[in-house]
């Protein structure tokens, strides 16, 4: 729209800094001009001892850094998060101490599967990714707008991820290797079915549920644990886009959602979420007829109530993007007293994959980036050293432990010790429980018009597939639902007498 915040972006810093600043090269130096390089006479060669020219060339061939993978587009904001409910009985994390207390924070929301330059309003799964700078260090709840994954076991996650981007002889998108996939592992119908429903194309990114997706463990003062899984919900309400407006959006504004959010804030209507937590007892988790650590799986709400927690305001846009958005980097890895792991093996998986590729793409300082560092915690251990090593801890020793009065260790955040047991090996979980929950989904969750929409959208889908992709998936389809299966179907059926 004209006249919105983001278009006056440029005219807002001339009114902020109304007397230019002179330029200069890297170092500092001031610059004589910037319109012209250094020649041998006006018609003569370019000389190579134009500095000028060079600081700005060799900078310019470097600007981009490594896309992410996955979750490469997308859009961030500052804010905070306020206790509202005091739940000191299941966690002693600092964050939650006390009702009212409110604790910084940085959110990122993405698309997964496209590029950098994909349309903001694809069909696609979004990041929730949230980084908590707490004073007992920073916590990153790493999520996505869905409260299941496609998968459970983190061997298929390349594989997998592989069949949602580019065909490596076409570079084209390929229909017929993402619905293999899944044709092969039907533990993905739960999440697949919740992405061809109206949930794939969420209105922006203000108005739609964030989750933690998987199952964590509490630890209160006294070292009792509970496992728990984080919820969010916008107080602005959920809504989504039907399939031609995000079909006409990608083509008249891509860039829709990060738009959206940029100037709603900037306006000062600012998006808020209501935090909220499930909570299983060990014993409960024992006696579930599923796997409580089972990514694939939700809890029900009948059995594990919403708790509310607090509330999560973002108030502020980055000043710079690629400082404080491209930069931020989200690891599963960084967690804070009274916040655990449990065994879901999806999460201990990318505890690894997400800090090992914030070192490929930013850096093995990455975390001293100011955006990624725990300012309200400063750290203090004995790594030095490295690429853009600028806080490298001065003069402290570097060597644990010492005679010198560096470092010393606090009992009260010693992890909860629990039991394991069990031969190891590996164990293909492939056919556990596929069906029971995808069955919930379509009986108690969609009405009819959210059924036809999702079938509507499944069958044009599949209908780029080979014949028997699109067997294979009927066949999952029914045994979801035989009426999911027979109206896919009759719909593909449909499409494809009406092409004869």
């Amino acid at each position: 729209m004209p006249n919105d915040p983001s278009d006056n972006q440029l005219k807002n810093y001339k009114a902020t800094y109304p007397k230019p600043q002179v330029i200069t090269t890297s170092n500092g130096a001031p610059i004589y001009t910037k319109t012209a390089v250094l020649t041998a006479g006006r018609r003569g060669p370019m000389l190579m001892q134009d500095v000028v020219y060079m600081d700005e060339m060799a900078h310019f061939d470097r600007e981009r850094i490594p896309e992410r993978v996955v979750h490469a587009k997308g859009a961030g904001a500052h804010g905070y998060f306020e206790v509202t409910y005091d739940i000191s009985k299941y966690c002693k994390a600092d964050i939650f101490n006390k009702i009212g207390k409110q604790t910084p924070l940085l959110i990122r929301f993405s698309t997964v599967g496209g590029e950098s330059g994909s349309a903001d309003t694809a069909r696609d799964p979004r990041g929730f990714a949230i980084k908590f700078y707490t004073e007992e260090g920073n916590w990153d709840l790493v999520g996505n707008n869905t409260p299941i994954f496609f998968i459970r076991d983190p061997i298929h996650f390349p594989n997998f991820i592989h069949t949602q981007k580019r065909n490596p002889q076409t570079h084209l998108k390929d229909v017929n290797a993402m619905f293999d996939f899944w044709l092969h592992r039907p533990e993905a119908l739960h999440q697949v079915m919740f992405l061809f429903s109206d949930r794939g194309l969420p209105d922006g990114y203000r108005h739609m549920n964030g989750y933690g997706s998987h199952t964590f463990k509490m630890v209160n003062k006294e070292g009792k644990p509970v496992y728990c899984k984080f919820h969010f919900k916008p107080t602005q309400g959920v809504k989504n886009l039907t399939v031609e407006q995000a079909g006409r959006l990608a083509s008249e504004d891509p860039d829709y959602s990060i738009r959206d959010l940029f100037n709603a804030i900037e306006k000062g209507d600012f998006p808020v979420w209501k935090m909220f937590i499930q909570v299983m007892t060990f014993e409960q988790a024992e006696k579930w007829e599923f796997n409580p650590f089972d990514v694939t799986k939700v809890w029900p709400h009948g059995d594990y109530p919403l708790i509310e927690v607090g509330k999560m305001v973002l108030n502020r846009n980055p000043r710079n993007y690629f400082a404080e958005v491209e930069q931020s980097a989200f690891c599963p890895a960084h967690i804070v007293p009274g916040i655990e792991f449990s065994p879901d093996k999806m999460l201990q998986g990318r505890v690894f994959s997400y800090t090992d590729t914030h070192f490929h793409r930013l850096g093995p300082n990455y975390i001293q980036l100011p955006v990624n560092c725990p300012y309200r915690s400063r750290a203090h251990n004995t790594q030095r050293d490295g690429s853009m090593a600028y806080d490298n801890q001065q003069h402290a020793p570097n060597y644990f432990p010492n005679s010198f009065n560096y470092g010393k260790t606090r009992s009260d955040v010693k992890d909860t010790v629990f039991q394991t047991v069990g031969d190891v090996d590996r164990y293909e979980t492939g056919d556990d429980h596929n069906y029971e929950q995808p069955r919930q989904f379509w009986e108690k969750v969609l009405d009819t018009g959210a059924r036809e929409r999702m079938c509507q959208n499944f069958a044009g889908a599949l209908g780029g597939c080979h014949d028997f992709i699109v067997s294979g998936m009927l066949d999952h389809f029914t045994k979801v639902h035989p009426d999911f299966g027979a109206r896919v179907k009759a719909i593909i059926q449909s499409q494809t007498r009406s092409h004869i």
